[in-house]
């Protein structure tokens, strides 16, 4: 088998930094599971979502976060529609109908845009200074989106939903409007967990430009209630260093909090999950990392999507 391409999807046939490419795979999904043709609006939330990233929507500036790229969008978006079509197969497309399925993918087309920032935003200089809110961001964006796609009556269910993407509120007092919209959701924050551990270069990633968002989102640092300061990531290497202690969270997150949606890739992929083959790949890597202390063995280039300054190397961001 060819050696996976740090541009693609777990599969290797699809370039995930390029939205026709994601966009066609989508609706070949959807044509095929709803033996029907894809509607418009779907191919329109694909270049709707291409041109806010790429700073061509009148009052956003382009992306500036290069771990929350248009890449990452696209992986969970892929992610999305697979879970989604293992669910319907393993269950019935009367739980997640043609309209409620575009739903799911524009939800997650659309999870992490509260990191691109307003053109009148004199206050922030990177998207990255918005971590803490995004999801809310995102979901006032979708609130204002989705009607002008003739979704309008679903608006609200989305401002809800991709909470399920975020930690703003824990996932059990996310409110929505139905049993299906709470599946939807769980789908997502699935999608969301494994699209981004399973990417071939997730560890260079995390080093390279998620510790940098981390810090100016102030996540790296905590404020505690009598004033002290607690570091929760000392350096980039610290971050790698826990990723294995990181990943035993995120099982948690996807086996209970999430209730177990990520097993329906098995049905899209004839019983394998080739998301999470993928990701343990890399857990048991960020394992051996830790153990020798050795930062030199991060040594894939991630594709770059945004403007800005090549990635720093190892012995930059040690302290």
């Amino acid at each position: 088998m060819r050696e996976r391409r740090n541009d693609y999807d777990v599969t290797n046939r699809i370039n995930t930094t390029e939205p026709q490419a994601v966009s066609q795979e989508v609706c070949r999904i959807y044509q095929d599971l709803y033996q029907q043709g894809t509607p418009g609006n779907l191919g329109q939330a694909f270049s709707d979502m291409a041109r806010l990233y790429r700073g061509e929507v009148p009052g956003y500036h382009e992306c500036d976060t290069d771990y929350h790229d248009v890449q990452h969008v696209q992986d969970v978006t892929l992610g999305m529609a697979r879970l989604m079509d293992g669910c319907v197969r393993a269950t019935s497309a009367d739980i997640i109908t043609e309209r409620l399925f575009r739903f799911g993918i524009i939800t997650a087309l659309y999870h992490d845009c509260g990191y691109i920032r307003h053109r009148k935003d004199t206050r922030h200089a990177n998207g990255a200074e918005y971590t803490t809110v995004h999801v809310s961001r995102g979901a006032r964006f979708l609130e204002e989106y989705l009607p002008k796609i003739g979704m309008s009556d679903l608006a609200q269910a989305a401002a809800r939903t991709v909470h399920f993407t975020g930690y703003e509120v824990p996932v059990d007092r996310i409110k929505v409007p139905g049993p299906e919209f709470r599946l939807i959701g769980n789908l997502l924050g699935s999608a969301d967990i494994l699209a981004q551990m399973a990417d071939r270069c997730y560890l260079e990633k995390c080093y390279d430009r998620l510790y940098p968002e981390f810090v100016r989102g102030g996540i790296a640092r905590k404020r505690n209630n009598d004033g002290s300061e607690e570091i929760i990531f000392a350096s980039a290497a610290d971050l790698i260093f826990k990723t294995p202690r990181f990943y035993q969270g995120a099982t948690k997150r996807l086996k209970q909090d999430l209730g177990g949606c990520y097993n329906y890739i098995e049905k899209h992929f004839g019983g394998q999950n080739l998301y999470f083959d993928e990701l343990e790949k890399n857990i048991n890597h960020a394992r051996a990392i830790a153990v020798g202390g050795d930062i030199s063995l991060l040594r894939r280039r991630p594709p770059k999507t945004t403007e800005g300054a090549e990635p720093a190397q190892p012995q930059q961001l040690l302290i």
